[in-house]
């Protein structure tokens, strides 16, 4: 598979848990959501936007918290237009963006942002319920597969 998202050439921790055994990397999860991603996932207000060519669109608070469930590390997030902020991973000196294909072009700054907190996020309920799904259809792919108890 080709990687395109942010630092995917160094997304190489290792998981902190073993109970997703096929994700040993970013890269694996990224992989293992590029079948998941839809447009269900996707931010209620982004929803309209969203194509499988897009997939990533409206993807990044959910996809981080659950990086972070299986890679450790903090999720941080970067100030957008309109006050909302789009979420990345930092592991060790690790920084990787899993959703960053959706911003096509457009360089972003993962320097100095502020940590995000999944109880703030979650306090949405819409958006504890996509990760939610988002967690569980991962699960159920990597069980199909032989990878999940």
């Amino acid at each position: 598979m080709k990687y395109k998202f942010y630092g995917w050439e160094h997304a190489d921790v290792p998981a902190v848990t073993d109970s997703c055994r096929e994700i040993k990397t970013p890269r694996d999860l990224y992989s293992a959501l590029s079948d998941i991603w839809c447009e269900y996932t996707c931010a209620p207000r982004l929803r309209e936007g969203w194509s499988k060519e897009n997939q990533t669109l409206g993807q990044c608070s959910i996809t981080a918290f659950l990086a972070q469930d299986i890679f450790g590390g903090k999720v941080y997030g970067i100030l957008r237009d309109g006050g909302n902020y789009h979420c990345y991973n930092v592991v060790g000196d690790c920084v990787f963006d899993l959703t960053s294909e959706q911003f096509g072009d457009e360089v972003l700054n993962y320097e100095n942002n502020p940590e995000q907190f999944r109880e703030v996020h979650f306090a949405k309920e819409e958006k504890r319920q996509r990760y939610e799904y988002l967690k569980n259809e991962l699960k159920k792919q990597l069980k199909v597969k032989g990878f999940y108890p």
